[in-house]
């Protein structure tokens, strides 16, 4: 009899065992093939490539490399001599222009009161003076203000907030007007990008909760899918000399899934020490329908 029970609580030890690996095993078949998540997704921003609208000499580096700085910020200087003799100039020419233009109103003005003793065509011919006085005067007005605006812009601001990247400016360096000099990540543009397997794609939802641990950190943050992309290379395929398409012949019976980027946009503000650009993140999207009723960006 306790033979017998003895072999019974083994067979059903057993069972429970088997039937624990099974359910184990299911679990992670789940949640490796089924569930949305993956390891393949890097932290981006946009790198904005500060270039002067004017060029010239450096002649002030206001920031240091890896610096926080806000828009409108300035971040170097060009030599301003130059620019502010080329507005000098520009006013001096718009007052010429000036009493040129009052001149030939004076002149067409006395001309149309002596209309009984001097010609129509001499009258004309004041009026054409005053036109083409007039347009003289708005070409300088319009030179000046372009030499004001040189010399304004010869102050390189920060178009957007962020942290100035791999800085190499020097005062003394020649640079060129629409010549990037620094990289600047715009912080307000921080993000992940996590890189979807095509059978996977059917359980990720715009505005679905998702989880991020970055490579390295403890603490998670946490975002929401903001955006699916709409289409990515179709390697298999070229355009040939005839303007057809060109189909690589060769097709394996071992296919890959497509791999899809999914844009995933933060809850919160995180340390900018966290999210260096570039960072390799692990991300798992929340399928709980009760989670996804209430993510960010749903409604």
């Amino acid at each position: 009899m306790t033979l017998s029970l003895r072999g019974t609580l083994r067979v059903l030890a057993t069972l429970a065992l088997v039937l624990a690996a099974l359910g184990a095993g299911r679990g992670l078949w789940s949640h490796y093939m089924d569930e949305p998540w993956t390891r393949d997704a890097k932290v981006r921003a946009d790198i904005v490539g500060v270039a002067p609208d004017v060029t010239g000499f450096v002649s002030e580096v206001l920031v240091r490399d890896n610096a926080a700085v806000k828009q409108g910020d300035v971040l170097f200087r060009i030599d301003r001599a130059r620019f502010a003799i080329a507005l000098e100039q520009a006013e001096a020419a718009l007052d010429g222009r000036k009493a040129a233009l009052e001149q030939a109103t004076r002149d067409r003005q006395r001309y149309e009161q002596l209309k009984d003793v001097v010609s129509d065509q001499k009258t004309e011919q004041m009026r054409m003076s005053e036109s083409e006085a007039s347009a003289a005067y708005r070409q300088a007005l319009a030179d000046r203000e372009l030499a004001r605006l040189n010399l304004e812009r010869s102050d390189v601001k920060a178009p957007v907030n962020g942290t100035i990247a791999n800085l190499n400016l020097r005062p003394g360096d020649y640079v060129s007007a629409g010549k990037a000099e620094l990289a600047l990540v715009d912080t307000d543009s921080v993000r992940i990008e996590g890189y979807f397997e095509e059978t996977k794609l059917a359980r990720i939802h715009v505005g679905a909760p998702v989880s991020i641990r970055l490579m390295g950190q403890d603490t998670p943050l946490r975002g929401h899918v903001e955006s699916i992309a709409a289409g990515i290379e179709d390697r298999e395929r070229t355009v040939g000399n005839g303007l057809l398409a060109n189909i690589n012949p060769t097709f394996s019976w071992v296919r890959l899934a497509q791999r899809v980027p999914v844009r995933i946009a933060l809850d919160e503000a995180a340390d900018p020490a966290r999210l260096v650009a570039g960072l390799t993140a692990t991300v798992s999207v929340e399928t709980d329908n009760r989670a996804l009723a209430t993510a960010p960006g749903r409604s």
